[in-house]
């Protein structure tokens, strides 16, 4: 339980980073996007050495079309001092209903979800490590999961250029 909460708290420490980084251009100076690779766009803090890196994507689809939403992104972050490397969460852009569960699936495998706030991370490390793996090798993610308001919304992401993102990140912050 502890490790799980500890791993929310570093997943909504990275949104609140990332958020910094899109919403505000005075934080932009603390953030450099490093390169993009496909979709995914490797970020980094300008300290040396670095206190976090992620890369990020925007979904190339979601259903449905019409829900009210901030703009949903999938992270995979990394804290080289913390030794994590490779975290994975969405922020899906809505309140996620209380006690859903979401899924995570990149064919044929498929990864349980848990929400807090807006955001949706996997349930278990070991699984989180079967994911990014996964990733790295597919096509396509789909991550679907219940709004606040009921309705699932499911939201498609490329994996065009992860690897590399993945591989450069390493590289660049470790």
């Amino acid at each position: 339980m502890l490790a799980l909460m500890r791993r929310s708290a570093c997943g909504i420490a990275a949104f609140f980073l990332a958020c910094s980084y899109a919403a505000y251009p005075s934080s932009a100076d603390n953030m450099t996007r490093v390169d993009t690779f496909g979709g995914w766009s490797l970020i980094a803090d300008t300290k040396t050495p670095h206190v976090i890196c992620f890369v990020t994507a925007e979904p190339t689809s979601s259903a449905p079309a019409n829900t009210q939403r901030d703009a949903p992104r999938a992270y995979i972050s990394a804290w080289p001092k913390s030794g994590i490397k490779g975290e994975v969460s969405f922020r899906m852009g809505f309140k996620i209903k209380k006690g859903a569960e979401g899924l995570a699936k990149v064919s044929p495998a498929g990864f349980r979800l848990f929400g807090s706030g807006d955001r949706a991370y996997v349930n278990d490390s070991t699984q989180e490590l079967k994911l990014l793996d996964a990733m790295r090798k597919g096509s396509a993610l789909t991550v679907a999961i219940a709004a606040d308001g009921g309705a699932t919304v499911t939201d498609t992401y490329s994996l065009n250029g992860l690897g590399v993102a993945m591989q450069m990140m390493q590289q660049a912050c470790f």
